[in-house]
């Protein structure tokens, strides 16, 4: 069983392989700065991980791994206009999640990565949907 490997940006972790195009145009969404902002991250697509569940994914993060949380790119990702990235809480509660649109990604990594806030804060602030679109202006 092949572990996720540790990278010094958050990882963007691939884990459906049904439409390479939408996978390339996810990957363009969340590289896009916005504003003076953008999501540090690596982007990993290994059929290793093919149809990996999030309750699985736990499994497959080595002890030492040095990010609090994984950004998961599955079915629905690819599927909905939005685009809606999973978020997997790695340290608080493993395997809480929620789904974040691509050009609010840089707010949760960027936060999340130096600890100015916690996974709840942001998913206290989902839509109805389980989707985090941004603070309440």
């Amino acid at each position: 069983m092949k572990a996720i490997p540790d990278s010094p940006n958050a990882m963007v972790l691939r884990t459906d392989f049904s439409d390479d195009a939408a996978w390339e145009a996810i990957c363009q969404e969340i590289s896009e700065p916005v504003g003076e902002f953008r999501a540090y991250v690596d982007f990993l697509s290994d059929d290793s991980f093919k149809g990996l569940k999030p309750d699985k994914l736990l499994s497959r993060i080595p002890s030492d791994y040095r990010h609090t949380f994984i950004f998961v790119v599955d079915r629905l990702t690819l599927s909905d206009p939005e685009h809606p990235v999973l978020v997997i809480d790695l340290h608080d509660n493993p395997g809480e999640a929620f789904r974040v649109i691509p050009c609010e990604m840089w707010g949760i990594e960027n936060n999340l990565s130096i600890g100015n806030m916690g996974f709840e804060e942001f998913a206290d602030e989902v839509d109805e949907d389980g989707i985090f679109r941004g603070f309440p202006r």
